[in-house]
């Protein structure tokens, strides 16, 4: 579970902090560059009231000051400026590119790892939450500038006091005294404003969640008129945002730079005092109250900086422990490549280890369940001592009412979950035993929703990959029969799809998806109700389509129209996790159970 900063410990707070800060060491010379440059613009900002400082009193006070003295100064103040311009320049570039790259870096990392993930996973995480911790949790710029100010506003402070010392010890002593008051400053402040902006983090994401499921849904929304209810939904935690995000404002308002500025006007009413106080007695020099006073401001603007920045550190730190749960997580998808000795333990739990050379070759497609067993929350299985026999070539169809089980055997056969009892064999050899490569590149897979991305039809065929050629995808396409509609739209093959493929019908969607599949030449081919949405129109296409692909190809099917697996070779009927019927089409119409009163319905309905 997330914890805020104001929910940490100081123990977790430190490991959150360690862990972060391992992404930062790759590109650790970009800050040090920065920080050199820093020193740089830090001393000259201190070293040029004194240049003024000894203008005044030397020369221009005594009216002592010639021309030549005074373009002297003022050459000698114009070159400090120019380098310290300079420096900043580098020290900002520097900065700013390290904290990009860091960014990068971190970004990269969570997505690699999102894809390791497991589909349990993914189960019990809204899409709007993975794309704020992807997008808004991996952003921490400002977390990166806020530690290298803090680093900074130290050194900065350190010089400053220095400078001031040399100036006048005494009152430069006086004005450490001021620094407990600014420490108790940022407590405070730090205190009072870590929930409220934990609390606005919270409604941001939340935000996101309802953003993305009602854009996803948003023709459900329409269709059953929910636009005003889920408008107001979204208003309501908008206003909450809002309201947050105020508070955090105000909060700002009084306890940074108004509360900083007044103890530093303070500190300026203290030494103007002193310095009143010893001009009754003796000269006090005007450049030197100048150069006194230039440097409190050196003192107190970094203090000031860094409060400000005080809300991006919270910010950051609760970030960073949200990428901290991501990449320390568990729920690593089934790992493929590993021993047989090792896959053959049913208690084992695959987490993240290295696939082992040599893993073997589908070559047949023979496919076998052992006695598997299945469960998505470790405690109610889905699927009961599942046994069968797919011989090369033969086509296997499941049949059953919904939440029978028939998903989960694809589910377990294409590795998105691990089982929990039993073996999965392809040609006798274990599942696991082969290369997440090898079981993507040779099982093919058509759900009964395609998903289209917006690129062009060839490119929705070859799924973007460079090593399928295009003639390929046409020759996919002309296989299952969906060259006969591709070639009529107004640029052929080079048709831009719109997001989601909307402008094609539920069939000509399925078609495309069957191309996609067949263009890889798969020796195993799943069908997941992949007739179950189809037009009356492409129908006919789509059956000729799907004869064409399991030819010379180990199929299994689910299947809710009974009509399109007559010619399976067996079929196996599900209720409740476990297999009640057997046999092909005829044997368990002989039988007279519950496949052939799901028949006779299914006839009758079609008859009417």
């Amino acid at each position: 579970m997330e914890k805020s900063t104001d929910k940490m410990s100081v123990r977790e707070s430190w490991q959150v902090f360690k862990f972060i800060f391992k992404f930062l060491l790759p590109f650790k010379k970009y800050f040090v560059w920065a920080f050199v440059f820093s020193v740089i613009t830090t001393a000259l900002a201190s070293l040029m009231p004194f240049v003024l400082s000894v203008f005044m009193d030397s020369y221009l006070t005594p009216m002592k000051a010639t021309d030549q003295i005074i373009f002297y100064f003022a050459g000698l103040y114009l070159i400090l400026a120019i380098i310290n311009s300079i420096a900043f320049f580098f020290k900002w570039n520097y900065l700013q590119n390290g904290s990009i790259f860091v960014n990068q870096y971190i970004r990269k990392k969570v997505y690699r790892k999102i894809h390791q993930l497991g589909m349990r996973y993914f189960d019990q995480k809204p899409t709007g939450w993975l794309i704020t911790r992807i997008t808004n949790d991996t952003d921490l710029f400002d977390f990166w500038q806020t530690l290298f100010n803090a680093l900074t506003s130290l050194l900065s402070i350190i010089i400053a006091f220095i400078a001031l010392f040399i100036i006048d010890h005494q009152i430069a002593l006086v004005m450490l005294l001021i620094l407990p008051l600014l420490i108790l400053a940022v407590l405070i402040y730090q205190k009072v404003s870590t929930k409220v902006y934990q609390a606005m983090l919270a409604k941001r994401s939340e935000l996101n969640t309802k953003l993305n499921e009602y854009i996803s849904g948003m023709r459900i929304i329409q269709q059953f008129r929910q636009e005003s209810r889920l408008g107001n939904e979204f208003e309501k935690t908008n206003d909450e945002y809002y309201g947050y995000r105020k508070r955090v404002i105000q909060i700002n308002g009084i306890l940074l730079s108004p509360l900083v500025n007044f103890l530093m006007a303070i500190s300026i009413v203290v030494v103007l005092l002193m310095y009143s106080n010893r001009s009754l007695h003796a000269v006090v020099e005007a450049g030197l109250i100048y150069a006194f006073i230039s440097n409190v401001q050196i003192y107190f603007n970094p203090i000031s900086g860094l409060m400000d920045s005080l809300s991006n550190f919270s910010n950051g730190l609760v970030a960073s422990s949200r990428i901290k749960t991501i990449m320390e997580e568990k729920e690593f998808a089934p790992q493929q490549g590993i021993s047989t000795s090792v896959s053959k333990n049913v208690d084992e739990k695959f987490t993240d280890r290295k696939s082992v050379s040599n893993s073997p070759i589908i070559q047949e497609g023979k496919i076998e369940f052992r006695n598997v067993s299945f469960s998505y929350d470790g405690e109610h299985q889905v699927l009961k001592n599942i046994s069968f026999i797919v011989n090369p070539g033969e086509t296997l169809a499941f049949v059953g009412h919904t939440g029978s089980g028939k998903s989960s055997i694809i589910n377990v056969f294409m590795r998105f979950y691990e089982f929990t009892e039993g073996q999965v064999l392809i040609d006798d050899q274990d599942i696991r035993s082969y290369s997440k490569e090898e079981l993507r590149k040779k099982i093919g897979l058509v759900l009964q929703d395609s998903f289209m991305f917006v690129a062009s039809v060839t490119d929705n065929i070859k799924m973007m990959n460079p090593q399928i050629t295009d003639q390929a995808a046409k020759e996919a396409a002309r296989f299952v029969q969906a060259d006969k509609f591709i070639k009529d739209l107004e640029n052929g093959y080079e048709t831009k799809v719109i997001e989601g493929g909307a402008a094609f019908s539920a069939g000509e969607r399925q078609l495309i998806n069957f191309a996609r599949t067949i263009v890889r030449n798969p020796k195993i081919l799943l069908l997941d109700e992949a007739t179950a949405n189809i037009d009356t129109e492409t129908e006919a296409l789509i059956q000729e389509g799907l004869i064409n692909m399991r030819q010379n190809r180990t199929t299994m099917a689910i299947a809710h129209r009974l009509s399109t697996i007559k010619d399976a070779d067996q079929i196996l009927v599900l209720n409740k996790g476990e297999i009640i019927e057997r046999g092909n089409h005829d044997q368990l119409l002989e039988l007279n159970g519950y496949y052939a009163d799901m028949y006779r319905i299914q006839t009758l309905q079609k008859e009417l």
